[in-house]
């Protein structure tokens, strides 16, 4: 019985969900306040090392993306990098567990849910992918998509973490 009350809590009070939750909270400001150090910049795109990252990641940026008549911003945290499809698995099976159903603060202290269907990776299908939306969607924050992402290739296999506002640019440009 402790044991399922540890794990049950853990959900709502580990770092994935506090790092993914104070990148929430700074959406609304296009990611200023965790913004870093330019690293790349292109006619319509900039990246930028963002200042936050869960423990142990590869690497985080943030991508602004400006045309004519529309703007995007994302922030991505690539979590692992491995050749090994089963630990990749296993660390995207766990920032699941961390990240589904956690109650997150934004937009003026008000509370959200995450909430994301899960589907068990298989090797065979390169890309894995879980949509989490805020809940309830409202006002600016129904915009925000937090994705966590499995992608193959080749023999590599990375695990991310995506904040962006859904903008079929600002998406590839992550």
């Amino acid at each position: 019985m402790l044991s399922a009350s540890l794990t049950a809590q853990g959900v709502f009070s580990n770092k994935t969900q506090a790092v993914v939750e104070k990148v929430i909270q700074d959406y609304p400001n296009h990611f200023l306040n965790i913004k870093g150090e330019l690293i790349g910049q292109a006619t319509q795109t900039a990246r930028y090392r963002s200042t936050l990252e869960l423990p142990g990641a590869a690497s985080s940026t943030i991508t602004l993306v400006s045309t004519a008549g529309a703007e995007g911003s994302g922030w991505t945290c690539t979590v692992l990098q491995t050749a090994s499809f089963e630990e990749a698995r296993d660390r995207f099976s766990e920032i699941y567990s961390q990240l589904s159903n956690s109650i997150v603060s934004a937009a003026g202290q008000r509370t959200f849910i995450l909430s994301g269907q899960y589907e068990a990776p298989v090797a065979d299908k390169k890309d894995n992918e879980v949509q989490f939306s805020l809940l309830p969607g409202v006002g600016e924050m129904k915009r925000v998509h937090v994705e966590l992402i499995l992608h193959g290739e080749g023999s590599d296999w990375t695990v991310a973490i995506c904040v962006n506002d859904g903008n079929p640019r600002m998406v590839a440009a992550n």
